[in-house]
């Protein structure tokens, strides 16, 4: 079976590094993206199982990016599950991370744990 690939998008390089080497110690493949922009035209390139969206962004940010894919994209590319990543109290955008159409919020420090569990719960087949 192919390893599940994720997309992860951060405008932070440190972040970007630490989510990529975390998803690779459990056993996923990834591309990077450091905005939504660039977001959007990775997921028209590949085939990912679950995206990981960090919220503040410049270009275009997490919010933005979500509510894009989610109403302007394919049937099957609006449905990929969207992982809200921040290190803001959630309470503070409740309502926008709703509207914006996340599946889920993961509030960093990222744990090698958390990550797994939200990869398990999003990817079928996964480990």
């Amino acid at each position: 079976m192919a390893k599940p690939l994720l997309l992860i998008v951060d405008d932070i390089f440190v972040n970007r590094i630490l989510l990529s080497e975390i998803v690779k110690e459990i056993g996923c493949d990834f591309k990077l993206a450091s905005n939504g922009k660039e977001a959007i035209q990775q997921l028209e390139l590949n085939n990912f199982d679950l995206v990981l969206m960090d919220i503040e962004m410049p270009v275009m940010n997490g919010l933005e990016t979500t509510k894009y894919i989610r109403q302007k994209m394919s049937a099957k590319l609006s449905k990929i599950p969207i992982v809200a990543l921040t290190a803001h109290n959630p309470n503070d955008f409740f309502d926008e991370f709703n509207t914006a159409g996340f599946d889920e919020l993961m509030t960093k420090p990222y744990l090698i744990v958390k990550v797994q569990q939200t990869v398990e719960r999003f990817v079928q087949n996964f480990k």
